[in-house]
């Protein structure tokens, strides 16, 4: 059985959670809502609540096959979280698919994990990835390593599709 974790915050992207969310599910991944503190409802940017199942700092990054990052405004939230950063960083150096999307490669930038990697995400934190030391493409999805990564909601076909994939390997 494949394992992901889901992140979630307010202010998160309704289409890059429920989307990916969905997706996985139908692949058979078992999924974990991880958010800073556990059992709480987080709202989107259109008041739609998501419940975490789990704190993250209670959490390895590397008890997961797969972290996805959904976008929106949530991950300029989730990266203050230290057990959300760690997270991230811990999944990604145990050698875990990392999925962000839209504006979440500002997750990815606190986490430490972009040096030297292609990566893609909206145009408007392009600034931020390369600064972080990314080399940025305009294009659905950018797959570097257990790296993946999109624009905005019209690139999910691809996103999801490149992360099944990539767990299927």
């Amino acid at each position: 059985m494949r394992t992901g974790a889901i992140l979630i915050e307010d202010l998160y992207n309704e289409l890059e959670f429920w989307v990916p969310y969905y997706r996985l599910l139908e692949a058979g991944v078992e999924l974990t809502i991880v958010g800073p503190k556990a059992g709480i409802a987080y709202q989107s940017k259109h008041g739609i609540p998501v419940t975490s199942q789990a704190a993250a700092r209670d959490l390895n990054g590397t008890e997961f096959d797969l972290v996805v990052i959904p976008g929106g405004y949530a991950p300029d939230r989730m990266r203050r979280d230290t057990g959300m950063v760690n997270l991230v960083r811990d999944a990604y150096h145990g050698g875990k698919l990392i999925a962000f999307i839209c504006h979440a490669g500002w997750l990815a930038i606190s986490a430490g994990i972009l040096q030297g990697k292609k990566v893609t995400g909206f145009f408007a934190i392009k600034d931020d990835l390369v600064n972080a030391g990314a080399e940025y493409l305009d294009q659905p999805v950018v797959r570097d390593g257990n790296l993946i990564s999109s624009r905005t909601p019209d690139d999910l076909p691809d996103f999801c599709r490149t992360i099944v994939s990539a767990l299927d390997e």
